[in-house]
């Protein structure tokens, strides 16, 4: 004998032999889930789908911390690499000039060497982009250096610049508005101005990434930024501590101007400790990207 009745979710008309009473089932029609009634015309009960937990890729702490440092000595890598040298070069040499003069009452601005670090952090975080976005989707080498002709070049330096900015301006604007407040009411907030400023700094890389792959202002929401972090927790805390580490250093780091008629063995070493800084920051965008490539069952955008 056969045991009909309608499915309890497309209402489409289901057959099954008496046997099979009281077992899982699935509607050809929509796909439903239910358990077979015991006879005719009852209605049978639906099952819900069980939701598979996203398992993210496994292998993070090894390509951050083991397969990272390949890059540094895969032949393939010698432009890139030559790149942010060379601007991290000019820009420790030629930083500190202004060339800025007074005729009279009427003062000329010069200020190359401001010009030429602009134009040097706009470089450098154009090539943080472009690794971030390379080693999101499976490229192990560092992107080609193609900047897309004069014109190319510029638009790829301003809209660099801008996005690291707002990035930042974003995650540090509870410690902006502290700063605005305490200013307004005279008081000093050292502590807790200083706490802002380093949880601002820790989902700083989540707000690149966001718009390095993303592509999209509308995606740096709270809820997206703060979810992420925490799901992934120690995989994230190791991308932030990295950029961290990676911007605390930076700040260390002099340029020619401030040891310009020291002996050259010191100008070497500062020179030498701006290389190094750039090395832990090509690991810290790579980090970036492989988060996103490890965990982004994760993200919610």
């Amino acid at each position: 004998m056969t045991i009909q009745f309608n499915c309890p979710n497309c209402d489409s008309l289901i057959a099954f032999e008496d046997k099979h009473a009281g077992k899982r089932a699935r509607c050809t029609t929509c796909g439903q889930i239910l358990i077979i009634p015991s006879k005719d015309g009852e209605k049978p009960k639906k099952i819900k789908p069980e939701i598979e937990e996203p398992v993210p890729e496994p292998g993070f702490y090894r390509a951050v911390f083991l397969d990272s440092w390949k890059l540094f000595v895969s032949p393939a890598n010698a432009a890139g690499l030559v790149f942010v040298a060379a601007v991290v070069c000019f820009k420790f040499f030629t930083g500190h000039l202004d060339y800025s003069f007074t005729i009279g009452t009427f003062r000329f601005q010069a200020p190359v060497g401001f010009v030429v670090s602009l134009v040097a952090w706009g470089c450098l975080f154009w090539y943080y982009i472009e690794i971030i976005n390379s080693t999101a989707f499976d490229v192990e080498q560092l992107p080609e250096v193609y900047m897309g002709g004069l014109f190319g070049f510029l638009w790829n330096i301003v809209k660099s610049l801008y996005i690291f900015t707002i990035a930042l301006v974003i995650v540090q604007l509870p410690c902006i508005i502290a700063i605005m407040i305490s200013r307004k009411m005279s008081a000093e907030w050292p502590v807790l101005l200083h706490t802002l400023t380093l949880v601002g700094l820790f989902f700083f890389p989540m707000a690149i990434l966001t718009i390095a792959i993303g592509r999209d202002l509308a995606l740096l929401r709270p809820d997206y930024i703060l979810s992420t972090a925490f799901k992934a927790f120690r995989p994230y805390f190791v991308v932030a501590g990295l950029l961290v580490l990676a911007w605390s250093l930076q700040l260390c780091t002099v340029g020619y101007g401030q040891i310009a008629g020291r002996d050259r063995v010191i100008v070497g070493l500062h020179l030498l400790a701006n290389l190094a800084v750039q090395i832990l920051a090509i690991i810290a965008m790579r980090s970036i990207g492989l988060f996103y490539r490890h965990y982004t069952c994760h993200l919610r955008w």
